[in-house]
């Protein structure tokens, strides 16, 4: 078993921003670079979301965990694309029973699309890493989201925290007993695991509710109270987005 790793540190500058300006800024990036034509503007985007988690000193072995199964996923586009797609040959390989033939157009758009990719991953992990995830709730709240939505999500995120810890309990005492010695053993230990789990998960959220309601709960959350947007943040998060849409429109 594995914690849930949280990188946020509330006394980085970044973190200080309001989250709703920098979630607007991330949603406005992630519109030019998904509908960025050239490969240069997605890259670039990538190489600043990187040095900002190397500012916000992101361990390089967390970034790897994150950006393993997004980085593999464009390595299969780009490859699909360039051996099973366009026109124009490049190069072709044969496999005596197979003939692989690889295209120049269909690589340029493996690679753009690849590009699209890791950009877009880059962004929304800077954005992760800089925010915490209720300042996070909270610009979403603002942009209208349903309220509903946001509580569960709220109490969901705080709750996985318990169970994960309730998880690694059970999943030690259960391997000082020799329960994942050998495969029918560690299914059934993995079934009991699981059932305990949902168990638990029931039984809290009976007890929160039962809380939550004897201490007058009406639905408001202090989350969804914002306060008033604050002219420098904005003006300097609007002379970035000017920026890098003049560098999206070269």
């Amino acid at each position: 078993m594995k914690t849930i790793p949280l990188r946020h540190s509330g006394t980085h500058l970044l973190s200080c921003l309001d989250p709703r300006v920098k979630l607007l800024a991330a949603l406005a990036l992630l519109v030019m670079v998904t509908s960025s034509r050239s490969i240069a503007f997605p890259l670039l985007v990538a190489g600043l979301c990187l040095a900002v988690c190397r500012w916000l000193r992101v361990p390089a072995k967390l970034l790897l965990l994150r950006f393993a199964e997004p980085l593999f996923l464009a390595a299969v586009v780009l490859l699909l694309k360039t051996l099973c797609s366009g026109g124009e040959p490049l190069f072709s390989i044969d496999l005596h029973w197979l003939q692989l033939t690889a295209s120049r157009d269909g690589l340029r758009e493996g690679s753009r699309i690849a590009a699209r990719i890791c950009g877009a991953v880059t962004l929304v992990a800077a954005l992760g890493f800089a925010t915490p995830f209720t300042g996070l709730l909270a610009a979403l709240a603002w942009l209208r989201l349903p309220r509903s939505f946001i509580e569960v999500t709220i109490f969901a995120w705080r709750y996985l925290f318990v169970l994960a810890e309730d998880a690694q309990v059970i999943h030690a005492a259960q391997r000082n007993r020799l329960g994942y010695v050998g495969v029918r053993r560690s299914c059934r230990s993995f079934g009991t695991l699981a059932g305990a789990l949902v168990i638990k998960a029931f039984d809290s959220s009976q007890t929160m509710t039962t809380a939550m309601t004897q201490r007058g709960y009406d639905g408001t959350l202090p989350l969804m109270k914002h306060k008033p947007f604050r002219t420098q943040e904005v003006a300097t998060s609007s002379m970035f987005l000017a920026v890098m849409a003049l560098i999206w429109l070269m």
